[in-house]
């Protein structure tokens, strides 16, 4: 098969794979069943949602397997971690397993999360090796769809189950025991590094994975919009969105497709010139004996042999680079451009990893808080919960293709963009965002707002920070450095979801709950205080890197 195809046709892949692991934002959705059956505190069933993130404490193991290990392998093993972590929480809320303590539900609420770490890896390191030239690109249209899980597994979940909760709740967590094994299994074959030695940007490929990208975006938040979810039923919902995700796949057939379309008219060009040049030889009395060719020596041979295999070989890459979508890109080898090439133990006494590290922190990481909260937020305002969760995670979807536009774009013109300077562009308004959730509005206009700024924001840095790993620090050890970055994700998720429940637990009514604005304000005045704090790492960073991104941009320039 032509490498173009599969190149393209492994992006499908992640896309698929993507799309269908974010299972943790299920949580949710049977956290009530959970909390029923256990007899467990509030404070308790938020330690079992932190459980989740605290299994990317050992994400950096998938990174050292991969190291090792086939990825279709890494891959496989992965999503049988989240077939045991969620699969023996589905049997105890249906009964088949019983007596498991509060303690081995946790374990394997951490389990369950770990996975999704050994599925992120495989998606990065094949997107980063199989697009070099566009890896910012690649990984930000293929993460977005990362933001669509809930959406996806909603459709499948209103379709089988459409009324009874505790039905609903078994059925998640089914789905997310189930569903990523078996894309795991359909998209392993595929799923591989292809060892192209050059590489060119496919322009047009890439608008149409864009558009597709959009379009999905757009028919989820159509799909989650009250009057717009009225008028197409669940069954339609789910056939939409699987068309959607099929989608992409017509990309890969259509390079493949071209790819032999050219190959067969170079070989009909070539026998028609053989065939000219026999007849000519025949009219003009030319004749070719057998024991000429017996009598060539054998170097003759093989010197004619490796001529025409290396002419043919040229003539392939030049008929390949003929049809890129770019012919103004020049090609080379040394695509990844990276500050310095090193290992997690290095890397842990660099200044800039630290730097970075909080940066996360304060970023990332502050946002992933606020949506874990937005529930009770809402509950305290008096707002929606499922319109507010509906707003964050499509803005965060469309957050995570803003990277992919920018850098396409900036690109086309040679020019580097500085991904320090783009996360302190981002964060800025996320600080701001906070401090206005302190804004008196009845209508709590300033609550959505900030709502859909913190969720742009936070998925655009998600986005920018796997290309940002790998230009600070390398792409050989990416799996290990990266998984060791969002290690401050559960640091940051069990110290400032704790400290929200702390603030919180002191303006309760006897009811166990707040109404008003003394909820969350000392909490939001602390979360923008860090945030912006955040920014100003990031300012230093964007200093200590500046000299690399401006040689890069020279470099650029010249060629």
């Amino acid at each position: 098969m032509p490498r173009i195809f599969l190149q393209w046709l492994s992006l499908v892949a992640i896309i698929w794979l993507q799309s269908i692991n974010g299972t943790n934002s299920n949580f949710p959705a049977y956290s009530s069943q959970f909390k029923h059956l256990l007899s467990i505190s509030q404070i308790q069933l938020n330690n079992l949602a932190f459980a989740s993130d605290a299994g990317k404490l050992f994400g950096w193991l998938s990174g050292s397997a991969a190291n090792y290990l086939p990825v279709w392998l890494v891959l496989i093993l992965g999503s049988s971690l989240g077939l045991i972590g969620y699969g023996v929480q589905y049997l105890f809320l249906i009964g088949r397993v019983s007596n498991l303590s509060y303690g081995a539900i946790f374990f394997l609420a951490m389990l369950a999360g770990n996975s999704i770490c050994w599925i992120n890896t495989v998606c990065y390191l094949v997107i980063i090796r199989n697009f070099p030239l566009d890896n910012q690109l690649a990984i930000g249209l293929t993460g977005s769809y990362q933001g669509l899980s809930a959406k996806i597994y909603t459709d499948i979940v209103d379709v089988v189950y459409p009324c009874s909760n505790v039905e609903r709740a078994r059925a998640y967590l089914f789905l997310s025991s189930v569903l990523p094994l078996a894309v795991s299994v359909i998209v392993a074959p595929v799923v591989r590094v292809i060892n192209t030695v050059k590489t060119k940007r496919e322009e047009v490929a890439f608008i149409l994975i864009l558009i597709i990208t959009t379009v999905t975006g757009a028919f989820a938040i159509m799909g989650s919009l009250g009057s717009a979810s009225s008028l197409l039923s669940p069954f339609t919902g789910v056939v939409g969105m699987v068309a959607l995700l099929l989608a992409p796949l017509t990309i890969p057939l259509g390079l493949g497709l071209r790819h032999q379309i050219g190959k067969l008219a170079g070989e009909k060009i070539h026998i028609e010139e053989t065939n000219s040049v026999s007849m000519d030889k025949t009219e003009s009395g030319v004749t070719l004996d057998i024991s000429d060719i017996i009598s060539e020596s054998p170097s003759d041979s093989f010197e004619l042999s490796f001529s025409y295999t290396s002419e043919k070989m040229n003539g392939d890459q030049q008929s390949e680079s003929s049809t890129s979508g770019d012919d103004k890109l020049s090609e080379t080898n040394e695509i990844n451009i990276v500050m310095e090439e090193i290992g997690v133990k290095v890397m842990l006494r660099r200044l800039n990893f630290w730097l970075y590290f909080f940066v996360y922190l304060f970023a990332v990481t502050l946002g992933l808080v606020f949506f874990n909260n937005l529930g009770q937020i809402a509950e305290s305002r008096g707002c929606s919960a499922s319109s507010l969760v509906s707003l964050s995670s499509s803005f965060g979807f469309f957050g995570r293709l803003i990277p992919s536009i920018v850098d396409y774009f900036v690109s086309r013109r040679k020019y580097r963009i500085s991904r320090p300077a783009f996360v302190v562009a981002l964060m800025v308004p996320t600080g701001a965002a906070f401090f206005l959730l302190l804004v008196k509005d009845n209508t709590a206009l300033w609550l959505y707002i900030s709502t859909a700024t913190i969720g742009v924001c936070t998925g655009a840095i998600t986005s920018i920070s796997v290309s940002l790993t790998t230009e600070l620090f390398g792409t050989k050890n990416f799996g290990v450095n990266h998984n060791v970055l969002v290690i401050n994700i559960p640091i940051g998720s069990f110290l400032f979801g704790y400290l929200a429940a702390i603030v919180y637990r002191k303006e309760v009514n006897a009811k166990g709950k707040c109404f008003g604005m003394e909820c969350y304000r000392n909490t939001f005045i602390l979360w923008g205080t860090l945030c912006f704090i955040g920014t100003f790492l990031a300012l230093i960073l964007y200093a200590r890197t500046r000299k690399f991104y401006n040689s890069q941009r020279s470099q650029g320039n010249r060629s």
